[in-house]
């Protein structure tokens, strides 16, 4: 029996997902050690191997089969376009993808008119704006805080994740419109789909009834 290799979302997402798999019994005791210098973490029973990598990441690894199943944000599967299977929402990372700006931005945003918008997703954004509101928008790419942008005059909105809203608060923005819900989703490579069905089905099943 070959590896089911997995590529987890560093950070708390890895967290997460590691303490919903204990509870269908998965278990990898090596990522537990926080002083471990490892990069792949193996379950030998199960034949599983785990791995950790930055977000943006985890779609390609998956796509290139590399790694069979991955965790990661929905924003990250929407803004690299990999070509996987998207199986399932876990139901925890929840936030959503806004528009946010000041409430002067709102007419900007009724109007259709040509506006300037700052964020890290830009092909969430444009694909926001030209797809669905279908208005043209200049696009600014930015890996800072992106609230930043507006408050300078940089940019008229934002596109970016929000959680609890307090930054934008703090900092007298809001937000003016929702693009998406976001949430931790599983993605398979579309070849270990076909090749490992019954083993993924099987693991997809014991997570479905935990959710």
């Amino acid at each position: 029996m070959r590896y089911l290799t997995f590529a987890l979302g560093k950070g708390r997402l890895a967290r997460q997902t590691l303490e919903l798999f204990e509870k269908i019994g998965i278990t990898c005791e090596e990522m537990k050690d926080k002083d471990s210098r490892k990069l792949i973490f193996t379950n030998e029973e199960l034949k599983l191997r785990f791995f950790l990598a930055k977000g943006p990441d985890v779609p390609t690894y998956v796509e290139y089969g590399a790694a069979d199943i991955g965790v990661v944000g929905k924003d990250t599967i929407l803004e690299e376009g990999r070509k996987v299977h998207e199986v399932l929402d876990l139901g925890y990372g929840k936030c959503k993808m806004c528009v946010c700006g000041y409430k002067d931005a709102i007419p900007l945003l009724k109007h259709h008119e040509l506006i300037r918008v700052a964020t890290k997703y830009p092909n969430i954004a444009k694909d926001y704006f030209y797809n669905t509101k279908h208005q043209t928008v200049e696009i600014v790419k930015l890996n800072g805080s992106i609230e930043l942008a507006p408050i300078v005059g940089l940019s008229e909105v934002i596109v970016d994740i929000v959680e609890t809203g307090s930054t934008l608060r703090e900092n007298g923005l809001e937000v003016l419109e929702e693009v998406c819900p976001l949430s931790a989703r599983m993605i398979v490579n579309p070849v270990s789909m076909r090749m490992e069905s019954d083993r993924i089905k099987a693991l997809l099943m014991k997570l479905r009834a935990q959710i």
